[in-house]
């Protein structure tokens, strides 16, 4: 089975907490964005569980990819087989097209994505999809939606979907663990307005880039998303911001032709840049 996986961007992102178990407590509003990674999933029975990347240069030279058990592929397939109780295995090809350590989920999306046709495969179901990582829960559901605890309370919201958007990145990447000491570190943050963003979304969705915001972006200094952000307001975006704890960009645009010029505009300074939309779902059938 083979499906085309989405990202995400987080129109909002707020660090309210840290739990006793390490993990930390957000808001946020999570969307799916049409930049995808393909997962091809085959079971066999032999138990061995193999996976295999196919990465663009550009995510080659900057992003390497571990294409062994270290996969958060790999991770799911192997819980999804100790829960049920099958001794098969599975081949797991990813073709990247979303870029890693770049806060949309690139990883996290194609377990999601293991998950998923593996229930397809075999009718049996999984549970607990947030041990494996706390953004695979929302690309089980995908869309528009609320997002607290350490991800894995997830509410739908009014659709967001078919908005413009550019996103990039540089080469420049931010481990999760290091960007939450970062934000551990944070003496007075100004915390996003994560309340007003659901609200706008749901009353006035054409003003709803006005309280995009990421508290990472205090705690995380990168020359790259600083000049990111800089192109793509003078491009016409709306409101940019980084997407989780970095190092991606999103700009929101009105029109599709700006979005265009933004996005050659980034590719010549030497930046990932690709134009895509908001999307209702994360996955597609192929």
């Amino acid at each position: 089975m083979k499906v085309k996986t989405a990202a995400k961007i987080n129109l909002a992102l707020d660090v309210i907490g840290r739990l006793e178990n390490g993990y930390h407590s957000l808001e946020s509003v999570f969307q799916t964005v049409g930049l995808y990674d393909e997962v091809t999933v085959e079971t066999n029975d032999t138990g061995a569980i193999k996976v295999s990347c196919e990465l663009p240069d550009f995510f080659e030279k900057s992003d390497p990819i571990p294409c062994d058990e270290r996969n958060i592929a790999y991770k799911a397939a192997k819980r999804f087989f100790e829960e049920n109780g099958m001794d098969c295995g599975c081949s797991i090809h990813i073709k990247k097209g979303i870029p890693s350590q770049a806060g949309m989920g690139g990883g996290s999306t194609d377990a999601a994505a293991v998950l998923y046709c593996l229930a397809k495969i075999t009718g049996r179901t999984f549970s607990s999809p947030e041990k494996l990582g706390a953004d695979v829960p929302f690309f089980l559901t995908g869309g528009t939606a609320y997002v607290s605890g350490i991800g894995e309370k997830i509410e739908p919201i009014a659709d967001f979907s078919g908005r413009t958007l550019v996103i990039a990145k540089g080469r420049e990447g931010v481990s999760t663990a290091e960007a939450y000491s970062l934000i551990d570190a944070l003496e007075v943050p100004d915390h996003p307005q994560t309340s007003r963003l659901v609200s706008a979304i749901e009353s006035e969705p054409d003003k709803a880039y006005e309280y995009f915001g990421n508290l990472f972006e205090q705690a995380i200094k990168l020359e790259e998303v600083d000049d990111i952000e800089k192109n793509m307001r003078e491009c016409g975006a709306l409101n940019p911001k980084m997407t989780g704890s970095g190092s991606a960009v999103f700009g929101l645009f009105t029109s599709r032709e700006q979005a265009e010029n933004c996005a050659e505009t980034l590719r010549n300074s030497g930046y990932f840049a690709d134009v895509c939309e908001t999307v209702d779902k994360a996955f597609i059938e192929l």
